[in-house]
């Protein structure tokens, strides 16, 4: 009897991909296909006077030329039903006032891409330029404010405010007071945003392919944004090349693409270039944390408290709004640790840049980089291992389902297991031997450590205590065989480079007992698949997983029935194994699966009458979520000539639940960690004083190649969640939340005899030279 859930299947995705037979936005061609270009503006922080598109017009090839008024003022408003959150409207197109620069207020609609960038360059615009607000620090003092009578704070939420910490803090063996930062990054996806939007006559409705993770939110957005009915706008994801959370939210050029479709009434595709993806599309992660913990003479920590303060742009995102960062840090920051006193007060505030989504991780990498910080600093204060410290503070086991401070429940989980695995695999493999070697090359050397674990697949339960007036959580599959025996699986998720096709595959054949490659997933069209909310978050093969295997097992349970009946047997004795619907200690007494299916589809009159009419089933799932956990340490060297960093080596041990498929693990895994040492080690977002962008290609944002990132060892555990339908965890940002405290905390270990210490990223050369 095969198995497939737990099988190294390889990827069903990658031959069409390495064959070249992917089929992404760009590849898209229709006939009289219009291109579209967005005019940006050049400033920071500008008031726009007038708006001539008189010589634009005149440029060969442009056939038109559009404003925000052109096509009714469109606009979108993400709502967090709380008090501390300000709500403000975000312009499709801009027509008064800009709030960075890269923010469109117009679009030329032109024979050929060329064309339509060249009458871009020919829409002239009057600008009465002003101050700009850059950092979170002008941010706070308020002197400018990006949008009027908000002083810049667009969220704060003070949340477990136990009054018992000031005490707790004086009487304390240590207080530890500190700052971390993290710099402003782009999530950067091999394929950037693209948009093809087509009129279907027939239907009156307008046919949006775009590169999303989120299809029927993106179908919400345009409907909302233009006033037509959702069943007037489809939305079809092909092929995407990535997201890493830049795709989870509505953008302004997919509703723009979309108006200018309807208007036109012809086809129009818009492909946005690198410049564009790096400063006009949606950023992440730059955050302040002010944080006081303290620690018994142990090392046990006694109280936390932290001030976070997020950059969020200038505008909050649609569906999520821009409190998804300072929520997710305030909520979440104690991790692992058993925290007894905890206060925490969370806040966005609005500058003049790009606005930022939930990229990848969310504020995990920064919470995890603060306590993991904390517990290094406790560590050298009070004289204990830095490893022990960890085991003092971890929730245990046995002390699962653990309820923290921050009244988050943590299931089952393999935290001590993981860190003590790690030690092991490290201290086997000679990696101290090797730090001890390098530096006696003159380099300096350290090694690193983190621990952690990572909330995933956040059903209604726990997205509504959000307040978004869209939450999203559930999902809905739908399984359906056909009378060959071959099955199609519908899902409200949306996968873009995890495998998906693969995964859920698995996981049915197992439900059904065929293979793998008798299953097809259909996703990403709103007008073909169940409904759902996209994939991010870690979310899909728990939900969306959990609902295709639900439907699944209700088509198998059918099956049952119809084996039964032919074989003249109960229906308990029938099993679905490798093809076959067999009694069970009977070998010679089977059918072919397919042979069930031809007979409930072409002579159903034969079979009684609740098997008859099709084998499909609906279902759908939404968990409270579940705790994947992992243990990360790297080794890194440090040149003390030129500053330069490299990370050697890196072993992750992780935990995600029952693995689907464990090459998609450690792919994802091996991504994440790529991604999280580039934050550590290498991107950030920045600009000059005025606002200008000044990493606007990829050769001032750097981005690690092949060459810099090292082998990356993995290991698995398996704590299978009682949350989930199959037992699974959601993985696929653990490498980008665990890495970037791992790589911090080596460079501290390597810098420690010289007395330097670093609490931010990414940590660059020219910080190691002063």
């Amino acid at each position: 009897m095969t198995a497939w859930v737990g099988a190294r299947v390889p990827r069903k995705e990658d031959r069409r991909m390495l064959l070249g037979r992917g089929r992404f936005v760009a590849d898209m061609a229709r006939t009289d296909t219009l291109h579209a270009g967005f005019v940006r503006s050049p400033h920071a922080s500008a008031t726009i006077k007038s708006i001539d598109v008189s010589a634009a017009k005149r440029v060969d090839g442009v056939l038109d030329v559009l404003t925000g008024a052109d096509l009714g003022d469109p606009f979108l408003r993400s709502v967090l039903e709380r008090d501390e959150f300000v709500p403000t409207k975000m312009p499709m197109l801009s027509g008064d006032r800009v709030r960075f620069a890269g923010e469109p207020v117009a679009v030329v609609i032109a024979e050929d891409a060329y064309a339509a960038e060249d009458g871009a360059e020919a829409v002239e615009v009057e600008w009465e330029t002003g101050p700009v607000v850059m950092d979170i620090g002008a941010a706070v003092a308020a002197d400018v404010e990006v949008h009027s009578g908000t002083r810049n704070c667009l969220v704060d939420l003070v949340m477990f405010d136990d009054p018992a910490l000031d005490r707790i803090f004086a009487d304390a063996r240590l207080t530890i007071e500190a700052t971390f930062t993290s710099a402003r990054v782009s999530g950067l996806p091999i394929e950037g945003r693209a948009t093809m939007a087509e009129w279907d006559d027939r239907d009156s409705q307008v046919i949006v392919h775009t590169s999303t993770q989120v299809p029927h939110q993106c179908r919400s957005g345009i409907a909302q944004a233009l006033g037509i009915p959702e069943r007037g706008v489809r939305v079809i994801a092909p092929d995407v090349g990535g997201g890493f959370g830049q795709k989870c939210v509505v953008s302004r050029e997919e509703v723009v693409i979309a108006a200018a479709a309807m208007r036109l009434r012809r086809p129009v595709i818009w492909v946005e270039d690198r410049q564009e993806n790096l400063t006009a599309s949606v950023h992440g992660h730059e955050q302040r944390y002010d944080v006081t913990a303290a620690f018994d003479a142990d090392g046990r920590i006694l109280g936390l408290a932290a001030d976070i303060t997020c950059d969020i742009g200038a505008y909050s995102v649609f569906p999520f709004t821009c409190a998804v960062e300072p929520l997710m840090a305030a909520t979440e920051l104690p991790g692992i640790y058993k925290v007894p006193a905890y206060r925490a007060r969370g806040r966005g505030f609005a500058t003049n840049k790009a606005p930022t989504a939930p990229y990848r991780g969310v504020s995990r990498p920064q919470i995890v980089l603060v306590m993991e910080r904390l517990m290094e600093k406790a560590a050298a204060r009070l004289g204990v291992d830095p490893i022990e410290i960890r085991r003092r503070n971890m929730i245990l086991p046995g002390e699962f389902p653990y309820t923290g401070v921050n009244k988050i429940t943590y299931d089952e989980g393999s935290y001590l297991e993981s860190l003590d695995l790690t030690e092991k695999k490290i201290t086997e493999a000679g990696w101290y031997t090797e730090r001890d070697r390098l530096r006696e090359q003159g380099l300096l050397a350290g090694i690193g450590f983190s621990c952690f674990s990572e909330r995933t697949a956040y059903g209604t339960p726990t997205m509504s205590q959000r307040r978004m007036r869209m939450t999203p959580g559930y999902d809905t599959a739908h399984v359906r065989m056909d009378p060959s025996g071959e099955v199609i699986v519908t899902t409200g998720t949306s996968g873009h480079g995890q495998g998906h096709e693969t995964t859920f595959a698995q996981i049915v054949a197992d439900q059904l007992g065929i293979h793998p490659d008798q299953v097809r997933l259909r996703q990403g069209d709103t007008d073909l698949t169940s409904y759902g909310w996209g994939t991010f978050g870690s979310r899909s093969i728990v939900i969306g997983g959990g609902a295709a295997s639900k439907a699944a097992a209700s088509v198998a349970g059918r099956l049952r029935k119809v084996a039964a009946h032919l074989l003249e047997v109960g229906e308990d004795d029938v099993q679905l194994a490798d093809g076959r619907a067999g009694v069970r200690g009977v070998p010679d007494a089977s059918l072919p699966i397919a042979e069930l299916a031809r007979v409930v589809h072409f002579q159903t009159h034969q079979l009684p009458e609740e098997c008859r009419y099709g084998l499909e089933a609906r279902e759908s799932a939404d968990p409270p979520g579940t705790f994947s956990n992992a243990c990360h340490a790297t080794l890194v060297s440090v040149d003390p000539e030129t500053g330069d960093i490299r990370a050697r080596k890196f072993m992750v041990v992780e935990d995600c639940g029952v693995i689907i498929n464990p090459l998609v693990v450690d792919g994802q895994v091996r991504g994440g960690v790529a991604q999280g040492i580039a934050a550590a080690l290498y991107e950030r977002i920045t600009f000059d004083q005025e606002g200008q962008p000044t990493s606007a290609t990829l050769m001032d944002y750097l981005v690690p190649t092949a060459t810099e990132i090292c082998p990356i060892e993995i290991h698995h555990l398996e704590t299978p969640s009682q949350f989930s339908e199959n037992g699974s965890k959601g993985m696929g940002e653990g490498g980008t939340i665990g890495a970037p405290a791992a790589v911090l905390n080596a460079i501290n270990d390597a810098l420690a005899h010289r007395g330097a210490e670093f609490d931010h990223i990414p940590v660059m050369p020219e910080d190691v030279l002063s």
